[in-house]
């Protein structure tokens, strides 16, 4: 009976890679069969590890799937905020000439509270 694509007359190589010349053929069944264990519980480990990753993967794309929905739902309502608000900043640029400077000044105040805050986080970085 042949095993493990060997020839005949071979004998095949036993667990430390020497030949099993002089073995009778059951204990030759016995190394092929520890042999056999030996390399079934090595996939069943790795199989296991295998399994565990993959399902370490799906918890993670499950939480990000659901941090990017929660992103979605603040930019939508960030956009409409910033949507009305230049719709009301566009129809106060088009009214009459005491509003034009009203947003003249609070343009230029918010330009001037920006670069201080500005200077006052970089002062305070250092």
């Amino acid at each position: 009976m042949e095993r493990r694509g060997s020839r005949a007359g071979e004998h095949p190589p036993a667990a430390g890679g020497a030949t099993l010349a002089g073995q009778s053929p059951s204990a030759m069944e016995d190394l092929l069969d520890v042999e056999n264990k030996r390399m079934a519980d090595s996939l069943a480990s790795k199989v296991t590890r295998l399994k565990s990753l993959a399902l370490d993967i799906d918890k993670d794309a499950e939480e990000q799937n659901r941090y990017l929905d929660g992103m979605d739902s603040d930019f939508l309502s960030v956009t409409g905020l910033l949507t009305g608000s230049v719709k009301r900043f566009s129809g106060m640029a088009r009214s009459g000439r005491d509003n034009r400077r009203l947003l003249l000044a609070v343009s230029v105040a918010l330009v001037l509270i920006f670069f201080i805050l500005y200077y006052l986080v970089s002062r305070a970085g250092t």
